[in-house]
Parts: C-alpha cells; structure tokens; sequence
C-alpha cells in the first residue's frame, strides 16, 4: 500500500511540473498545404477599386523558392486578410507574437505590421476601422518615418508605445518578436536580438503614472547643496598682497651708450615675478555638511489606481494583416503565436539563421542584373531616343515576366 501510495504522489508531482512547464503553440502559420482553407480575403475598399490582393510566393529572391508566404500585390492599394484561430487568454501567462517580412519593393509609403483581434469579426468586411487588441510591425513612409509600431488596446482606446524602435528598411527578410509577461513587462526583438525592454506600467501611456513630481516641494532652507567650501582654517599669508606681479629683469644691464642726461634714468624692463601666485584664493575643501543636489521629491500619484489584469487582452480570435502600400511586394510568413519565448527562438534560427546567407547572396545577384540591365536600358535609350526606349521597355515587360512577381493567376487570391 505504502509503495502504491509512493508511486500516486511521484505521478501527481510529475503532472504538477508538467503543467507548469508544458508550452502552448496557438497558431502557426507558414503557408504551406492547406493555408487557403484557414485565411479570409476581405472585400473591404474592393467595390472602391482600391483593395489590394495577395500572391502565394516566396518572391524574387529566396533561399528556399518553396518556402512561400503571402506577398502584397498590386500597387497604391489596401490589403486586408485575415484567419481565424483557436481563442486563447494571455492571463497568468507569457504571450509571444512572431512572423516574418521581407519588404523587397521601394515601398516609398506602407506598413507591414499585423493585427491580433477580438470578439466577432466579419472577416469579409475586416479593414481598417475594424478594433483590434494589438498591433505590432514596421511601418516605412519616406525618409523620415521608419518605425515600429507596438500598439495595444485597453478599454477600447488604442495607446502606442511611447519610445522610438527603428525597423529593418532592407530588402531581406526580418523576424519580429514581441514578448508580453504576466508581470507586465515586455521585450521587443528584431532577429533574436532584443531592441527594447520595459514596462506596460512606464512605456505606454494607458494608466496614469503610479509617481509624480510633488510640485509643492520646495528646498529646506537649510539644505545645503555646496559640495566643495573655503577651507575655513586657511589664512593667507603675512605679505602675500605685497608680492608685486612683475620686478625689474634682474639680468638686464644698462647700456654702455646710455647718457642719463640725455636719455633719463635707465630702469631695467620688466619680467613677470615667479614669486608672485595671483590673488590669493583660500584652499577647497569637501564640504562636510553636503546633502546633495536637492532635488523634486516624488510622490504617489493621488490619481493612480492600479490594474493587476494591465497585460491581459481580451480573448484573441483573428490574426489579420491589414496595411496600406504605396508600392507592393512585402512578403509576410512565418506567423506564430504561443506562449514560449524559447519556441519562437528556435524558429527564427531554424528559418532566418540558416537562410540568411543565401537569401543575401541571392539579393546581391538580382541586383547585380538588375543595374546591368538598367545600364543596357539607358545605353539603348541614348542610341534609339526615347520613342524606341519606350517601345523596347514595352517589349521588355512583354517577354519577362519574372521581373514583375514571377506572375501566376493560380497563385492570386
């Protein structure tokens, strides 16, 4: 009976750690077989004539041309796609969020974020007025704006993360990771490297800040803030203000041609007085009643009311892309979300780790003829004039196709 017993509680403690260590995927995504069946275009801005669709492609330059995700297609439009996923609660649990995007056009003005959502949605009506509970990826517009957007919902409003992160602005592919913890605090990763860190509490402005400056404060008027004070015990001394600055140049001799009744009384020049130190200063001392530099005290704020369940999202349903590009060509994959930071580190090296060098190399040939043709395009011009030019590019589109996404209707949304 004892063993029986013995072996029952070994089992409960395994199941104990089991559950406490075990980790959740929610939804992965990487488009693979079957992808089509789980994702939903939206006829959002479509009778508008400005929704834009997606291309099932690994695009123009990839390490593995079969590792394919959704690429934007066609420009100056809106996209908006979404999926559905088994609802999941972040309460009393890690929530890490993840994918992939490689941007390869000039997307002069467009984001490339995604978009967590709850409750109900109508994905055939999913757009940008559509709420959302997070949004989090780059979003590029010029040369100025090349940020990453790390928005979260709380009670309906949408607050974005106070602090400035740069996204990637190359054309290759890049992972973004956001960690959210039940303790509030956060981090953001680009590649597996963290590029932010900190708090929901102090980061994003959706509670009132638990301290504030008391601005009633003022110094105690016996507050001393002089760190260093004249040495009291120093006395200057006896004859110091008699030294005079300059004496007469003690190695001057006065010339055998001078006549003082003609020339006057010589004196020797002046030199400066080695004995002479300036006026006198009484020693620096440490100041041994230094409290510091006074400073406002901070107090608790009497508006502060503090929210445990801060971090915690309402039930997530959807995962959805939905961006506006001025130029298409931003290929999204590698969806993930879970509960284990440590997963979605293996995925970005499995994938991005191994592919990159090729990807890069890859890249670096494209463009390599692609400058070589702009270069042959420009020679024809000058030979041809630009009535030809235009005619050859015409002819050009015409017979490569794989310049422009390597185009297949079965492919197209």
């Amino acid at each position: 009976m004892e063993n029986f017993l013995l072996l029952l509680l070994r089992l409960l403690i395994f199941l104990l750690i089991f559950c406490f260590t075990s980790s959740e995927i929610i939804f992965e995504e990487r488009f693979e077989d079957g992808w089509r069946d789980r994702w939903v275009l939206s006829d959002w801005k479509r009778s508008e004539g400005k929704a834009g669709t997606f291309k099932h492609t690994a695009g123009k330059w990839a390490a593995d041309p079969d590792d394919k995700g959704l690429q934007t297609y066609n420009d100056a439009r809106h996209y908006a796609i979404s999926a559905k996923i088994p609802e999941f609660s972040n309460k009393n649990r890690t929530l890490v969020v993840q994918y992939s995007i490689k941007i390869e056009q000039d997307i002069e003005c467009g984001g490339g974020y995604i978009k967590l959502l709850s409750g109900y949605v109508n994905q055939k009506k999913f757009g940008g007025d559509t709420p959302y509970s997070f949004m989090f990826g780059p979003d590029i517009c010029g040369t100025q704006t090349k940020k990453l957007h790390v928005i979260v919902s709380y009670q309906g409003q949408n607050y974005p993360i106070k602090k400035e992160i740069e996204c990637e602005t190359d054309k290759l592919t890049h992972f973004y990771t956001f960690i959210l913890r039940p303790d509030a605090t956060y981090s953001v990763l680009i590649d597996n490297r963290e590029r932010e860190s900190g708090s929901l509490y102090s980061d994003w402005d959706i509670l009132p800040p638990p301290k504030i400056k008391d601005v009633h404060a003022k110094k105690p008027a016996d507050w001393d803030d002089r760190e260093y004070i004249n040495d009291p015990n120093d006395v200057k001394p006896e004859g110091y203000d008699s030294i005079p600055k300059e004496i007469p140049d003690p190695k001057a001799k006065k010339p055998a041609d001078w006549d003082d009744e003609e020339d006057g009384i010589w004196r020797a020049k002046k030199i400066p007085n080695p004995a002479y130190k300036g006026p006198w200063k009484p020693k620096r001392i440490k100041n041994p009643n230094y409290k510091g530099k006074w400073k406002i005290p901070w107090i608790d704020n009497p508006e502060f009311e503090d929210d445990p369940d801060l971090y915690v999202w309402k039930p997530i349903k959807y995962v959805g892309i939905e961006v506006w590009q001025v130029k298409a060509g931003s290929v999204y994959d590698n969806i993930l979300i879970c509960d284990d930071p440590q997963y979605a580190k293996e995925v970005v090296e499995e994938i991005w780790g191994k592919n990159r060098v090729a990807e890069k190399e890859a890249f670096e040939e494209a463009e390599k003829i692609r400058i070589a043709r702009e270069e042959e395009d420009a020679k024809r011009a000058d030979k041809d004039g630009g009535k030809k030019k235009s005619r050859g590019r015409r002819d050009h589109r015409r017979h490569d196709p794989d310049e422009y996404f390597d185009y297949d209707y079965h492919d197209e949304l």
